[in-house]
């Protein structure tokens, strides 16, 4: 080859090189495409599916790409080269979301959305998509269409929106159909009591992911521990024993199934302060990694608050440090992992003490109260006994500690496998440690002589319980030394297989818990010396399983019928040592080593079967017939032993309810309609009563029926605004009167007790009744709820209905703005939320101490007759112990988000 040709080769290879290489090095190519990779959701948080993305390049002729959204709203989109382009989000009944986005060489873009609903003026068919539905889309709380009982939906959108920052999942539901909840103290500083259809705590289920948790002692709950509102990703409200497939202690009254968060796609850095009534703040820091790995393998999710608080009632302080995490794993589409655990250390001095009515309002408000009583006025105000100065304080924090941690976690595995089979199983564990020492207190105002009195801060004490007997000394009343600690161990699992005639369900649910338990006097001036003998001691362990089938039979297009059972299984091992008389005696020996061991099993089959009929595709109609039973308290395995440990009484029978409910769901542009009657038959709680021999003698309270209607309705207005409201009425009534025997030892007649027919159900309200209006438009999410009950009334532990509640209302108030522009700080918000906004002090509670006889009342109004004693009472009196609504609390929260850009 001459030189020359080799000079045109070499001149040739160059402007090859450069003619690719150039560009690149330019910018304006790129070695590898950009893929463009998201999630769309509703303003709710919600991910919508078979939402259209449409990407064109604005400055170039390149051709439109196009995709639809999958069932969790992702999308991914490649093969794009450097540029700007124009991405359209658009479906059915949302307004379309555009931007312009500008994408690099070689560095794949996340881009999220949220969108909308579209102006009623809009050309938008929605009236047959649930989720294109305004009004469902702006509902702060709704029902399913495919709904097979009662139930209603609360999101975390509600949750973060329209409670306050440190609500609790008891008033998350407050609001809903007839439902109510009370606490003392202030929104989310204490347990709160949730009643709803006349059925308190501890006759229904609560589950977190669908595992249930509850008290070995008695299955109820605690809203101060396991899951606070920065835990939760929504509610699943179910106001019926629910299917087969519903497990848990006490599938008696419904349900509320608590939800974690879902995991976002997206990475975000969230810090949250609030601050407000009663020196309360609260510290959050949350931690989104969004899709991690290749294929969006790995995802997780870190939150950590602290929060303190004064609270409403004096010296009720709360302190606690929490912090969970969720994360899952895909081995494949089909097959993921997620795991979950969350740890809370909960300290306070809530005082082992409720406010009677003369210390609550004093004397001035109708009533002659004698004895030493002080008045209560709420936070910063002493709530003593005698006066002021007195530095024996039993409320003071020194002589009530509570130290409760807690810790939940579970790993769950989903896979599905050919044939439409799908696998779901989760192990779990969960630990409850509650350790209190609290005050026991008793006013002393008489003159006294004491033996072995000391000084505290300079005044005379009387030692833990000696007598009171000389002038001039103050006796320190006894304090309690109180633990509760238990560890549970579970799984649940299910498998199911959809085919064309429907989806079988076969699951089991299996439990073993150990709990360790007492309560023993103890002297807070000696070093909280205890007491030899307890009231009680012990410790048992329990076993509980359920497996169960059920069937959802497709039998239409438009027809689904689900029929199966569940059989319910509870046994328990008891270990009781010796105590004082309050629970088990001395044993014959008053050594506080020895024990007496005891057993006892519950079993019940639990059929249910319903049924969901679609009149439309908005508009559904559903019956259901389904049972429920409730495991019973472990103090009704304290009976009487014989000599050689043999039990001689019968248990009592186990709590049974069957609910009989019909119901429709509608779902229209601009209106939503859900409305239920219910006729529930229900064996109710536990009472007792004392044999010949002193013995407690426990019995259920005679059958009662609870029947009435709810509803709840959602009306769109315009531009974001909604009306929602809802009402139920209601009545609960004892069937008939009770007759208890025992057998051996009774020596004497068998032992009646009389229920007169007619009698309402404890806190059972005659009506309830919740208004809203919600604004939910571009940034803002403004709410205002009112939720009123109506009169109810409480008893003493027998059936007279002595005590009742007159009506009383609570309103609610929250401001909302949220960035979600997209930006970097997507999801910062300013919250200010405003409990029971016109500070109502109404009474909402009456433990009931005593009779009018004895607590030398003067009250006006009508008395009602007791027809046992024939002594008046009046509804509320002095020295009752009662609960009222706390002062109104204002929270100011400012939330700083910081998100990738997008």
């Amino acid at each position: 080859m001459t030189q020359p040709t080799l000079k045109r080769c070499a001149a040739a290879f160059l402007l090859f090189v450069c003619a690719f290489a150039l560009p690149a090095i330019s910018g304006y190519a790129q070695t590898a495409a950009t893929t463009l990779s998201g999630v769309v959701t509703d303003a709710k948080g919600g991910m919508l599916a078979d939402v259209v993305v449409t990407v064109t390049a604005t400055d170039s002729a390149a051709a439109i790409r196009t995709t639809k959204t999958d069932a969790l709203g992702h999308f991914t989109l490649g093969g794009f080269n450097t540029g700007n382009y124009t991405v359209e989000i658009a479906g059915s009944g949302f307004r379309p979301n555009r931007r312009t986005i500008r994408i690099a060489a070689g560095q794949d873009q996340d881009l999220s959305a949220s969108l909308v609903v579209g102006d009623v003026s809009q050309e938008v068919n929605v009236s047959g998509n649930e989720v294109g539905s305004i009004a469902s889309a702006l509902a702060p709380m709704d029902a399913l269409l495919d709904a097979r009982s009662a139930r209603t939906e609360i999101t975390q959108h509600f949750i973060q929106n329209f409670t306050s920052p440190i609500a609790d999942f008891g008033e998350a539901v407050q609001m809903s159909p007839g439902t109510f909840t009370t606490n003392g103290n202030g929104v989310g500083l204490g347990q709160s009591s949730t009643y709803f259809r006349g059925f308190p705590d501890g006759e229904y289920d609560i589950d977190f992911d669908g595992i249930p948790f509850y008290d070995t002692n008695t299955p109820t709950h605690h809203s101060w521990a396991f899951f606070p509102a920065q835990f939760l990703g929504g509610i699943d409200f179910d106001r019926s024993p629910g299917t087969a497939s519903t497990i848990g202690p006490a599938p008696f009254g419904g349900s509320i199934h608590l939800l974690s968060k879902n995991l976002s796609p997206m990475q975000n850095i969230r810090g949250q302060f609030s601050y407000g009534s009663f020196n309360t703040a609260l510290y959050d820091g949350e931690y989104d990694s969004g899709d991690l790995l290749g294929g969006h393998k790995l995802n997780f999710q870190i939150d950590v608050h602290h929060l303190q608080s004064d609270g409403y009632q004096t010296f009720n302080h709360q302190t606690r440090n929490a912090g969970a995490i969720k994360m899952q794993y895909k081995f494949s589409d089909k097959t993921y992992l997620t795991g979950f655990s969350g740890v809370i250390q909960l300290d306070a001095n809530t005082p082992n003490f409720a406010a009677t009515r003369c210390q609550m309002f004093g004397a001035g408000t109708g009533y002659t109260c004698t004895g030493a009583n002080a008045f209560f006025a709420g936070a910063g105000i002493n709530f003593l006994l005698t006066d002021n100065t007195d530095p024996v304080n039993y409320l003071d924090n020194q002589y009530n500690k509570y130290h409760v941690p807690t810790d939940f976690e579970y790993v769950g595995l989903h896979s599905e496998f050919g044939h439409n089979f799908i696998l779901d199983v989760k192990p779990y564990t969960y630990n409850y440690d509650n350790g209190e020492k609290f005050s026991n207190a008793t006013p002393i105002t008489e003159a006294a002589t004491i033996n072995g009195s000391k000084t505290y801060n300079g005044i005379a004490i009387a030692p833990c319980n000696v007598p009171v007997t000389k002038k001039g000394v103050t006796a320190l009343p006894c304090a309690v030394d109180k633990y509760n600690s238990y560890r549970k161990y579970g799984e649940t699992s299910n498998i199911s297989q959809v085919s064309r005639f429907g989806i079988a369900r076969v699951g089991f649910w299996y439990e073993w818990a150990t709990t360790n338990r007492h309560q023993t006097p103890s002297d807070p001036l000696n070093n909280w010396a205890n007491q030899a003998l307890s009231n009680f001691n012990e410790s048992f362990w329990t076993n509980s399983y359920q497996p169960y089938f059920e069937y959802e039979f497709h039998a239409t297009r438009h027809l689904n019928i689900t029929a199966g059972t569940k059989f319910s299984h509870y046994n328990i091992a008891t270990k009781q040592y010796a105590d004082d008389g309050k629970t088990i005696g001395g044993l014959g020996t008053n050594n506080p080593n020895t024990f007496i061991t005891n057993s006892g099993t519950y079993s019940a089959w639990l059929p249910s079967i319903d049924a969901n009929y679609r009149l439309r595709t908005n508009w559904s109609v559903y019956g259901q017939v389904s049972t429920g039973s409730v495991v019973p308290p472990s103090k009704v395995f304290d009976y009487a032993q014989s000599a050689t440990g043999i039990p001689v009484k019968t248990l009592p029978k186990q709590q049974r309810s069957t609910t009989y409910q019909t119901g429709t769901v509608i779902k229209l542009k601009r209106v939503t309609l859900d409305a239920d009657f219910y006729h529930i038959r229900f064996q109710n709680s536990y009472s007792s009563t004392l044999d010949s021999s002193g013995e407690p003698v426990y019995f259920l309270q005679p059958s009662s029926i609870t029947k009435g209607f709810e509803a709840e309705s959602n009306l769109y207005i315009a531009h974001g605004l909604s009306v929602y409201l809802n009402a139920s009425v209601g009545r609960a009534t004892y069937t008939g009167n009770l007759n208890v025997s025992c057998t051996a030892p009774c020596t004497a007649a068998p032992i009646s007790v009389a229920a007169p027919s007619g009698l309402w159900v404890a806190s059972t309200p005659s009506d309830t009744e919740t208004e809203g209006v919600t604004y939910q438009h571009k940034g803002w999410d403004l709410g205002l709820f009112n939720k009123r009950v109506g009169t109810f009334y409480q008893d003493n532990g027998a059936y007279h209905n002595q005590a009742t509640i007159n009506p009383f209302s609570v309103t609610n108030m929250f401001f909302n703005y949220t960035i979600r522009s997209g930006g970097r700080f997507d999801q910062t918000k300013v919250r200010l939320s405003f409990n029971n906004l016109f500070n109502q002090h109404s009474i909402t509670a009456d433990s009931i101490t005593g009779t009018a006889a004895t607590q030398n009342i003067v009250a006006s109004g009508a008395n009602y007759v007791d027809p046992f004693n024939t002594v008046g009472q009046t509804p509320i009196a002095a020295g009752d112990n009662i609960s009222i609504l706390p002062a109104r609390s204002v929270m100011l929260s400012i939330t700083f988000g910081l998100s990738t850009k997008r």
